[in-house]
């Protein structure tokens, strides 16, 4: 699990990357629950919260970047 100062690093391509990966292992998990091969119920909450804390930084980065584009 990426700590928020790390995610604030990544570009937002690389930001994207991570939330459409994040995307992929929740929906394999979801296939695992339905084939009763999951064993670890708690990874859905913690892939949710993490997608989550990608947007509201993807989010704020975009909204910097058109504040900058804005004021120059």
């Amino acid at each position: 699990m990426m700590k928020l100062s790390e995610m604030k690093e990544l570009t937002t391509d690389e930001l994207r990357a991570k939330i459409e990966s994040l995307h992929k292992e929740l929906y394999e998990a979801r296939f695992q629950m339905a084939t009763h091969q999951l064993q670890d119920t708690a990874v859905f909450r913690r892939v949710r919260h993490q997608i989550a804390q990608l947007n509201t930084v993807l989010s704020q980065k975009l909204t910097q970047s058109q504040g900058d584009k804005a004021h120059a």
